[in-house]
């Protein structure tokens, strides 16, 4: 189902999908009509109640927005030409936005983390315990028919839902890879500290595949300009030290990069840039706000900078039986983390544990 939405700037940097957003309404509504957003039931179950019908004069949208706000997006590995094509969950993001909305935490789960997935009879799966990253696999499963990333969407909140505790999902989001390589080409690049020397298993220093021959591409420590094909092979790369909780920081310290630069260049506020940008984006997500306008959440989140927004590394390890790997388990210390966090004390388990703070 597609209806008429305002595009959401940061499309293509997972968490900023929502985040970037809130500057672009200042350009006005003249662009509104002009773009639709992909959208679908991304969590399968009703939304909440609609509010209450405001008085007059009418409050800009979202303006009845308090928060929290708890938002899922998932990035996914688009391969829709291979005839068995199932989408995975190759990067699973939650942005955790406190009452006020000043502030906001960003952390990622592995998709490799062993969960229990839920029985869910719209595809058949019968329930088990296995790695995230398969629970969109599963759920996406319509007998004969083309396998549904927002099905899949749907099975993978439920799974996300309780492990973490969190039971509201405000808003979704599923993102391909392409929207993040033409987000980071239409913006002009990106500035990054590459934090640890990186090699990557996928393209050659051209931005070819390896089989065209030719040295690795190869990401040396220190502060480096990336261009979308760049920016997004660094992202995948998860044999290196620290695997894929290496991969996770940098999938966040991306979405910050990609986040500074826009407000960098004042991208939200110029009609012209606003109309590229979004043209270069196209169809590289879909988003479900539970109800509400891609643009409430704009308005609601236009006062959330970069600085106040804190990335979280949650720790945790390989499992499994002898030697024999199964998948990945959080530390207790990152387990907590969720906990405070849903209670309203994460800044004062963050200052206890400032190790799980994603300095760059």
């Amino acid at each position: 189902m597609t209806r008429r939405r305002w595009i959401l700037i940061g499309a293509a940097a997972l968490a900023a999908v929502l985040l970037l957003a809130g500057g672009a309404v200042a350009v006005g509504f003249a662009l509104r009509d002009r773009y639709e957003v992909p959208t679908a039931d991304l969590f399968g179950t009703p939304a909440p109640a609609a509010p209450s019908p405001t008085p007059s004069p009418t409050p800009a949208p979202g303006a009845d927005i308090k928060g929290p706000l708890n938002i899922l997006i998932v990035g996914i590995d688009t391969r829709e030409s291979e005839p068995d094509w199932e989408p995975h969950a190759d990067a699973v993001t939650i942005l955790h936005v406190p009452a006020g909305l000043t502030k906001g935490y960003l952390f990622s789960l592995p998709r490799d983390l062993v969960v229990d997935i839920p029985k869910f009879p719209k595809s058949g799966y019968p329930g088990g315990r296995t790695k995230l990253t398969h629970a969109m696999s599963y759920g996406s499963k319509r007998g004969d028919a083309k396998p549904s990333a927002a099905q899949g969407f749907q099975l993978l909140a439920q799974t996300v839902s309780a492990y973490t505790g969190i039971k509201q999902w405000d808003a979704g989001a599923v993102l391909n890879f392409r929207g993040f390589r033409n987000l980071v080409n239409a913006v002009g690049g990106i500035d990054l500290y590459v934090d640890q020397k990186v090699t990557s298993i996928h393209l050659n220093s051209s931005g070819r595949g390896l089989s065209a021959g030719g040295p690795a591409m190869v990401y040396n420590v220190g502060m480096r300009h990336l261009n979308g094909w760049q920016a997004l092979d660094y992202s995948r790369q998860r044999y290196t030290a620290g695997g894929d909780y290496t991969r996770q920081r940098h999938h966040q310290q991306l979405i910050r990069a990609v986040f500074a630069k826009v407000l960098a260049l004042d991208i939200a506020r110029n009609p012209v840039e606003v109309d590229r940008v979004l043209r270069a984006l196209g169809d590289t997500l879909v988003f479900d706000g539970r109800g509400r306008q891609p643009l409430d959440f704009a308005y609601a989140l236009s006062g959330l900078k970069p600085a106040a927004l804190t990335m979280v590394a949650l720790p945790g390890s390989g499992v499994g039986r002898g030697s024999s790997y199964r998948g990945e388990a959080l530390t207790a210390e990152g387990r907590k983390f969720i906990a405070e966090m849903r209670a309203g004390r994460a800044d004062a388990y963050l200052k206890a544990h400032p190790a799980l703070i994603i300095k760059r």
